[in-house]
């Protein structure tokens, strides 16, 4: 039973009766859900043991992505599958691009459409820059992951993508980028500003009025302090890319706040553990039930929105020519191919008696639901 689902059910009651009319289906689902995830609203699973015959019943998580209880085991299987395509003796690179604050609010309002904006400009603007032959000049492979959160869960959109350090050029050859360069991001920030602004002004011209014309301007240069406008893109290589992997796969599946992240309960606040984004050093903050609760829904994903997204070289129509350049690039270097990602097993408890693994028979409907599918079935009357 997960710290976030106890703090729904306390709390969440209260929230919806206050905020409710202000919240999207999306937000009042995930809550839904997070208050039954590991619970009897959730359903039981049904297990057996083999050795002494006994039968165990679970209850099952929610499954919605945006649980920090749920999703561990398909966070793991997706950082596996991509380890295994990672090209041998290749320098990655991580490149971040963000917004400034003026237009974060837009976004808030707006996520399905300007989200996919800012995943799609992003990318467009980076294999573009790389293309041409004054950088890498050739087709890079690049997997987008979008976090809309600071370390205090506070709302900042912002698009990471993990990039090859080469890519093929127009002949079809293999082009290596510098191993501690990859494109000038001076050019690539001012591309995407430039972009971001000109695609929000044609396909979203109400959005775009919205939006302070100062967010738009450069920085002045020499001000010695940071600009509320500026446009950050930040590059920087990250070895082998396993280690860059390994990080975004913590956001793979779920949001903002992590279970152990959330300490406790004291005179009225949550204890929330949270690192600093300049020195990385453990530090605490004590957040009202209602604004934890506002930070964490806040990141909810519209339905059907894609976080993850792939470009270049790592898009699914392309996934034959890395596993040749794969093959290609392990034969030149002597290396051995990664071995193929293979699924971690499901989870199996062990049986309380015996402590021997159990074998799952069936999942089991929570009762609200056989008594709504019963009642449906007597309202239709017999089968004719």
């Amino acid at each position: 039973m997960g710290r976030l689902g106890e703090i729904f059910r306390a709390h969440g009651d209260d929230y919806r009766r206050r905020f409710g009319d202000r919240m999207s289906h999306d937000q009042l689902k995930a809550m839904r859900d997070i208050e039954a995830c590991h619970t009897a609203a959730a359903g039981r699973a049904r297990w057996v043991c083999p050795r002494c015959g006994k039968r165990h019943f679970t209850f099952v998580g929610c499954g919605n992505r945006h649980c920090p209880a749920c999703g561990g085991t398909r966070a793991r299987q997706w950082l596996r599958k991509h380890c295994a395509l990672l090209l041998p003796g290749t320098v990655y690179h991580l490149v971040t691009f963000t917004v400034p604050r003026e237009l974060r609010r837009v976004i808030r309002s707006h996520p399905r459409e300007l989200l996919e904006l800012l995943m799609r400009v992003s990318a467009e603007t980076l294999l573009d820059l790389a293309a041409n032959p004054k950088w890498l000049g050739g087709l890079p492979g690049a997997t987008a992951l979008l976090h809309t959160w600071t370390r205090q869960s506070i709302y900042h959109p912002h698009v990471h993508v993990i990039v090859t350090g080469g890519g093929l050029d127009e002949q079809g050859r293999w082009r290596e980028a510098h191993p501690r360069f990859l494109v000038a991001v001076h050019a690539l920030s001012r591309v995407f500003r430039a972009r971001l602004h000109d695609a929000l002004q044609e396909q979203y011209p109400e959005f775009f009025a919205q939006i302070d014309p100062k967010a738009w301007s450069l920085p002045t240069a020499g001000s010695g302090t940071p600009s509320a406008r500026a446009w950050v893109v930040h590059s920087e290589p990250v070895g082998s890319g396993r280690n860059a992997l390994r990080y975004l796969s913590r956001y793979v599946y779920r949001v903002a706040l992590s279970e152990r992240s959330i300490l406790g309960f004291r005179n009225g606040r949550y204890l929330v553990r949270y690192r600093t984004s300049d020195t990385n050093q453990p530090r605490t903050m004590r957040l009202e039930p209602h604004e934890l609760i506002r930070r964490f829904l806040q990141h909810v994903l519209p339905s059907g929105f894609r976080k993850i997204r792939y470009y270049g070289l790592h898009h699914s129509s392309r996934r034959p020519v890395l596993r040749l350049l794969q093959a290609s690039l392990a034969l030149r270097l002597g290396q051995p191919l990664p071995d193929p990602p293979v699924d971690d097993d499901p989870y199996v408890p062990n049986c309380p008696d015996c402590q021997n693994p159990m074998v799952f028979e069936e999942r089991i409907a929570p009762l609200a639901h056989l008594i709504f599918t019963a009642a449906a079935g007597l309202n239709r009357g017999p089968p004719t």
